[in-house]
């Protein structure tokens, strides 16, 4: 155990300092910031936007990968596949039904369907990554896709925070969206109804879900800084 989470400390850190971290010019290059402090590299939030959605389209991207791969490998009969009930743990979480309904949110609002859904996955793709150790050949023929998504996702829940400060601090977003800040406060009594569902039946449950965080974020950059490619 010790080395597993060793080795999960060391993706973490390398996947923070890709998407989140300027690309330095120097071995001592400062840290990324949200505020003009000393000794770091401010980005404007048009760039934080950027980086948290490309961040998500990479992570949508493995997910569609793990999911076709676990497909070929586990569930090669397409009369399996029609089985699978997809009964998604994240559908108490009210997500809004379509492009149109989800720019007439307010932003506190749609900010909070994000990180409600990236805080939902945390603990689901950790124990599938577990769960998936055990395959050693599909590991392998995954090339250990399931532990990469699982750093993902937190990592791009930080990157999401920092878009919510550098708001904050611009006045753009209400204080009201600080208590979203601490996971806890979405996690409800009874929230392991993820252990209920199959592991195939939870990567199209992700891989759904990773579409649509990386949909709202376009969305809500859009509204934010509209005169950056929108």
């Amino acid at each position: 155990m010790p080395g597993n989470i060793r080795s999960v400390s060391v993706v973490s850190v390398a996947l923070l300092c890709l998407v989140f971290c300027s690309q330095p010019t120097s071995l001592d290059a400062a840290p990324l910031c949200t505020n003009a402090e000393a000794g770091c590299h401010v980005l404007s939030l048009a760039n934080l936007f950027d980086r948290v959605i490309q961040h998500s389209a990479r992570m949508h991207g493995i997910s569609n990968d793990l999911h076709s791969e676990f497909e070929l490998y586990f569930l090669p009969s397409k009369n399996q596949i029609g089985r699978v009930s997809r009964n998604c743990h994240t559908s108490n979480i009210l997500t809004p039904n379509g492009k149109e309904n989800a720019q007439r949110m307010a932003r506190e609002e749609l900010t909070e369907v994000i990180l409600k859904l990236l805080v939902a996955w945390r603990d689901p793709l950790w124990h599938f990554h577990q769960s998936m150790t055990h395959f050693h050949d599909f590991i392998d023929f995954s090339s250990n896709k399931s532990l990469k998504m699982s750093d993902m996702v937190h990592e791009l829940r930080k990157g999401v925070q920092k878009v919510v400060e550098k708001m904050q601090m611009l006045g753009i977003l209400s204080n009201s969206v600080s208590s979203l800040m601490s996971p806890e406060a979405f996690l409800a009594s009874g929230s392991a109804e993820w252990r209920l569902m199959k592991d195939y039946e939870l990567l199209y449950c992700f891989r759904r879900d990773s579409n649509k965080v990386q949909n709202y974020l376009k969305i809500l950059k859009c509204r934010i800084v509209p005169e950056d490619g929108c």
